[in-house]
């Protein structure tokens, strides 16, 4: 695949399947910029590799990713800058966005140990997740004093219904992966020794079939919504320039470093 190896995406092709790992374990493969930069660039090296036939996404460590690195997000803040709120072009997250909106290969998701912010909505653009027992995940974007990213506020209720998108964004809780199998977040709850071989399995079926008669497939589907997802993203980016480096935001990345609650009552 890459001609040079990457450092916080792994990669490992079989049969026709090709294993994506996030590998910032120390950091729960939360996302810095070159950790954007470099699935960025496997996701669009693999839709242009023909020995790639579906795509398994998983996390090193323990963990599926804790979402965007908030000691990066804090200097972001001072500089009232931030992942999401940057065009595509100038941030590689929109650019990261753009290939995983538009990727039309099988992309399989193995969820380990904690999901949070894009190691969520990540999954909203995957076909099928495989999550396993003990996962949790959240999404923690209005409690950081931001808003939902990658489409999240148009595909949320889509996959899982008005009220319980309402509950999982309001909310400062944890969703189990009991949960999220329930509500059609993920397809199926497994063994965490088993999460991986599970997901790499349903991606061998899947590279086992016609290649191109599968992509048009995907391709059909993603036309279906694609409008609606460009116009969602587009709002979020508009928001979160509002957003990132408000008092709200400050306070709650603040605190976060401080290990105590925010105080949003004076703000």
């Amino acid at each position: 695949m890459a001609s040079v190896p990457r450092e916080t995406v792994l990669e490992a092709l079989h049969a026709g399947v090709l294993t994506l790992t996030l590998n910032r374990p120390a950091q729960k493969n939360a996302f810095n910029t070159v950790q954007w930069r470099e699935l960025r660039d496997a996701l669009r090296d693999a839709k242009a590799a023909d020995p790639v036939r579906a795509i398994v996404l998983t996390g090193s460590g323990g963990a599926f990713s804790a979402g965007q690195d908030l000691s990066e997000m804090a200097q972001s803040t001072t500089a009232s800058a931030g992942a999401a709120s940057a065009a595509p072009g100038v941030h590689p997250f929109g650019e990261f966005l753009d290939e995983l909106c538009a990727f039309d290969k099988p992309l399989v998701a193995a969820v380990n140990g904690v999901a949070v912010g894009i190691g969520l909505t990540v999954l909203l653009h995957c076909d099928f997740v495989y999550v396993a027992e003990g996962v949790r995940l959240r999404a923690p974007f209005v409690t950081l004093g931001v808003v939902p990213e990658a489409a999240a506020s148009h595909l949320l209720p889509l996959l899982i219904g008005w009220r319980n998108a309402f509950d999982l964004l309001y909310g400062d809780g944890w969703l189990t992966a009991a949960r999220a199998v329930e509500l059609g977040l993920a397809n199926q709850l497994c063994p965490p020794a088993d999460v991986l071989d599970a997901a790499q399995t349903k991606a061998a079926a899947l590279a086992a079939l016609p290649p191109e008669a599968l992509r048009h497939t995907k391709r059909l589907l993603l036309a279906s919504r694609d409008a609606e997802v460009r116009a969602a993203r587009a709002r979020e980016d508009a928001a979160f320039r509002v957003r990132v480096g408000s008092p709200e935001n400050l306070e709650a990345v603040r605190a976060f470093f401080e290990k105590r609650a925010p105080d949003f009552s004076k703000l």
